[in-house]
């Protein structure tokens, strides 16, 4: 073989080795707190995602890391700004501490309805809100929104009164101060921690969402369940999150099939966020658990107390948290 015959064929080699090396997929790593495996509907999201971006044949894949079993609930907002993970189906007010507005997203009595979540998709309240995930380096793949409820081991949460002297875990601030100002003391844990916190007394009663109810089999360390109803006085916005750092490294293919993606799990989970209230009412009642929901009345006794607490502390404490607040509520 000629020396130039040999520099062709080394050159080829190389070219070959490059082109394999560029078309060799990424693995996206997507974490969340919630189990795996056991029809948990945000786990699904994600799982959606991770099906259709590896259907799409764009050399793209994203592993799945349930369970906390990646990042802590808390660490994986830092985690996704820092572009040191990829997804996350993650509750905006577990990062409040870093931004206070997002805890306009568990703001008692905010959004009382499933059908008046779905009409805050486009609405001025959302485009801020996202606006600030933008700003922190983090960007939307879906959208999706939670009923939740309160629980406690000594009776039902129907009144503020009910709640005295109650040590009761809290999903955020907003419904901490609410909480506090009609006598309970606050227990400051994730979902995933309070069935344990429960089972030692940590914890007699909590707040979260129904599908962490089921999720967590709460229903086996509780009395009574105040469930959502037509007056759900608890709501959470719990989107798919991604990191902007991981997203432009992507090329154009790829994101958009993520942008794709995303859209079929939002779909899919709108049409579950119901049943997932359906479901916990029927599996807290299969295990003997007490389950109720709040009057009108009862309702607006929790927002008047509210009003005065969380509404107020976010109106004073965050730029624009007034203007936040009127937006929610302007939608009808």
């Amino acid at each position: 073989m000629t020396q130039i015959k040999r520099a062709a064929v080394a050159l080829a080699v190389a070219a070959a080795y490059s082109a394999t090396l560029f078309a060799a997929p990424i693995t996206l790593r997507a974490s969340h707190q919630f189990p795996g495996g056991r029809g948990d509907a945000r786990d699904e999201m994600v799982q959606i995602i991770a099906r259709e971006a590896k259907a799409a044949n764009v050399e793209l894949e994203v592993q799945v890391y349930p369970g906390a079993s990646l990042f802590k609930p808390n660490e994986q907002w830092n985690a996704l700004v820092n572009g040191q993970l990829d997804i996350s189906s993650f509750p905006l007010d577990y990062a409040s501490g870093k931004m206070r507005a997002f805890s306009a997203t568990l703001m008692p009595g905010l959004v009382r309805s499933h059908e008046r979540a779905q009409r805050l998709g486009n609405s001025a309240f959302m485009k801020d809100i996202k606006a600030q995930i933008d700003k922190a380096g983090v960007i939307v793949l879906a959208d999706a929104w939670l009923a939740g409820a309160m629980a406690s081991k000594r009776g039902c949460i129907r009144k503020p009164e009910d709640v005295k002297g109650l040590k009761m875990r809290s999903a955020g601030p907003t419904f901490a101060a609410m909480w506090q100002s009609a006598g309970a003391t606050i227990v400051s844990i994730p979902s995933n921690e309070v069935y344990n916190a429960l089972q030692t007394g940590v914890a007699e009663a909590t707040d979260t969402s129904s599908g962490s109810f089921v999720s967590f089999r709460i229903y086996e360390q509780v009395k009574c369940i105040t469930a959502p109803g037509d007056n759900a006085l608890w709501f959470m916005y719990e989107p798919v999150l991604m990191s902007k750092r991981s997203f432009n490294r992507l090329n154009t293919k790829q994101q958009d099939v993520l942008r794709q993606a995303g859209r079929k799990s939002e779909l899919f989970f709108a049409g579950k966020a119901k049943g997932l209230d359906d479901e916990m009412v029927k599996v807290f009642k299969d295990h003997k658990v007490e389950v109720i929901t709040l009057t009108p009345q009862e309702y607006d006794q929790w927002v008047k107390v509210a009003e005065k607490s969380s509404y107020a502390e976010f109106a004073k404490e965050v730029p624009n948290g007034k203007k936040l607040i009127d937006e929610a509520l302007s939608v009808k």
